[in-house]
């Protein structure tokens, strides 16, 4: 199917945006190029187009409707963080938790990448916004990309199409983003079902002119530039500069049996269980969780009444499939029944999908993520780093607040990571400077959303270390600033929480919905209805106030989960120092005396 080039006058009058697209269409020289309106005739025109070409299969319609699935290059599975580059007019202002490139030097390699490199395609443009239309907190960018994949997904994962550019106006700025999977095609050769080029993948960020360029990738954090490159990289740039929060956080509405609710942000790394807190279904009567957003929040202090309020700046879902169950998070199951995209999942025999931790009792044969047919409880059928995406209106535990403009108003700030020892189930710190520490400290063990060594325990501060656009030591400062911004009393509390404790390789909380358990602690502790002993790290719940009722657990695992050992927390200590130490003089003092405070803290008798 031949799609027209268009009038690109007749959709805007913006002259940066007509004269840009001119510019990438030059150096490109795709074959045409396609304005995106963002409407279902287009997402299914789309779809049937790469069908025909042998890029996706259709999953069954009884079981799954609207559903398609993909299939990735082995090559081409998740972020690359050793390709990923902030390219920053001072390598200082990178720091030294980036890869840094000058601009001019990125620059040049781009100019050469992207020559010519859509020979044979089309040239999607993709308008598109990061939060509600209309909405202080958005942000608007344009994607350019070669893969009709990318635009398929962004009209899920953001507010995607013509309807976008009626709101940037004439002069308005606009953050363009440039994408090409790096395999450019001699007229009438058939593509192969993933394309990338590995051997030049590269995903740079210019935080100086707000633009990012991804070239050889296919795959979402790479590809889909709304997300982790916008949302996050860039975003965090802009926040600093205009005094806001871009984070890697889930937003939650929490509600109580006596009808009251407060929302909550919770950062976590990646595959570390954010979908399935955002989506919780709660074990305790009367209690109740509803979804504002699973991954990405932007936070602002009201200048109405002076409270942090935030956005899920996203409209979809890009999650991770495996482990995901009816019994681990029905409401995801549910979420995920239609309209869904699926990549590197296996396929089972009736058109299905499976993957690791999906059932009990996997399908006999299935078809594996790398297309090997005929198995019987084959290890990783699926990528460990599978993915759906999927509509967020489509979650069934959906709160009515995800798309108001003004955001929602945030009461605690949690902090959490996997790991199997040291760090309690759940305490709060002492203020916001000192909640501030707990997010700089944040370590955990790494998962298959990146590529590295599984399992290896790492400093991941705020859950932003891969996502953050500048120095951290300076990000560090920013989160300090914001505190003195808010005021003590409209500031919300900040807590840590860490459901993966083990002992003999076994957990020792039984997580998912019973997280209900801590959250009501949480929920009751702001409210000043629950006391908390202090201890060394901060305030940790008495075991009585853990409301358990119904959970098979003794008190002596829960004095496991809550205990702390003092001599492990020093030898952290030593390991936060040390990491901390790479930031010299852009560490804020206050980071320096934290540690110091907790060290005289531990060894105090």
């Amino acid at each position: 199917m031949l799609l027209q080039e268009v009038c690109l006058d007749q959709w805007t009058s913006n002259p940066s945006l007509i004269t840009w697209i001119k510019e990438i269409q030059n150096l490109c020289q795709p074959d045409s190029v396609y304005l995106c309106d963002g409407s279902f005739a287009e997402y299914q025109m789309l779809i049937e187009r790469m069908a025909s070409e042998g890029k996706l299969y259709y999953l069954n319609e009884e079981k799954r409707s609207g559903s398609i699935y993909f299939r990735s290059d082995v090559d081409d599975v998740a972020r690359v963080e050793e390709d990923t580059f902030i390219c920053s007019k001072n390598k200082e202002d990178a720091g030294p938790t980036n890869n840094w490139k000058s601009p001019e030097e990125m620059q040049e390699k781009l100019q050469e990448y992207f020559s010519g490199c859509m020979r044979g395609r089309v040239m999607y443009v993709i308008p598109f916004c990061m939060g509600p239309l209309g909405s202080k907190f958005s942000k608007i960018g344009v994607e350019i990309s070669d893969s009709p994949y990318v635009v398929c997904n962004m009209r899920i994962m953001t507010r995607m199409g013509k309807e976008v550019l009626a709101y940037l106006k004439d002069e308005e700025k606009f953050i363009p983003c440039l994408h090409s999977v790096g395999v450019p095609l001699a007229y009438g050769e058939k593509d192969v079902p993933w394309p990338c080029n590995p051997s030049k993948r590269c995903i740079a960020h210019f935080p100086d002119t707000k633009s990012i360029f991804s070239f050889g990738s296919g795959y979402g954090g790479n590809a889909l530039l709304g997300k982790k490159c916008l949302a996050l990289r860039i975003a965090s740039v802009m926040a600093k500069e205009e005094m806001w929060l871009a984070e890697h956080m889930l937003i939650l509405g929490i509600t109580s049996p006596e009808g009251e609710k407060k929302y909550f942000a919770a950062a976590f790394p990646s595959a570390c269980g954010k979908t399935n807190l955002a989506m919780l279904r709660s074990t305790l009567p009367g209690w109740k969780i509803e979804c504002v957003g699973d991954d990405i929040a932007w936070l602002r202090f009201s200048q109405e009444d002076g409270k942090l309020y935030a956005v899920n700046p996203e409209a979809g879902f890009f999650g991770v499939a495996p482990g995901t169950s009816m019994e681990t998070n029905p409401n995801v199951m549910k979420t995920i029944e239609k309209n869904t995209i699926f990549t590197n999942v296996a396929l089972t025999d009736d058109n299905d999908v499976y993957w690791e931790g999906m059932s009990k009792n996997p399908p006999i044969n299935m078809t594996d993520w790398r297309g090997e047919r005929g198995f019987l409880g084959k290890k990783n059928a699926s990528h460990p780093n599978a993915r759906f995406t999927t509509p967020i209106t489509q979650c069934p535990s959906l709160d009515e607040k995800w798309n108001d403009p003004n955001g929602v108003c945030i009461s605690a700030i949690i902090f959490g990571g996997r790991r199997d020892d040291v760090v309690p189930l759940v305490f709060q710190s002492f203020d916001w400077d000192h909640g501030t520490f707990l997010g700089a400290s944040t370590s955990s063990q790494m998962t298959a959303a990146a590529q590295g060594e599984l399992g290896k325990l790492r400093q991941d501060p705020f859950a932003m270390k891969p996502f953050c656009g500048y120095n951290m030591g300076k990000y560090f400062d920013h989160w300090l600033r914001m505190g003195k911004k808010g005021g003590e009393k409209n500031l919300p509390k900040i807590f840590s929480v860490n459901w993966f404790r083990k002992e003999s390789d076994s957990f020792l909380w039984p997580g998912f919905g019973e997280n209900i358990r801590v959250l009501k602690w949480i929920f009751e502790r702001i409210n000043g209805d629950r006391d908390a002993e202090k201890t060394p790290i901060g305030y940790i719940p008495k075991i009585e106030d853990l409301d358990v009722n119904g959970l098979d657990i003794s008190k002596k695992t829960l004095e496991k989960l809550f205990s702390i050992d003092k001599n492990a927390y020093l030898i952290e200590s030593d390991e936060i120092e040390k990491f901390f130490s790479q930031f010299g003089s852009n560490l804020p003092y206050e980071m320096k005396r934290q540690i110091d405070n907790l060290r005289i803290r531990l060894t105090k008798e």
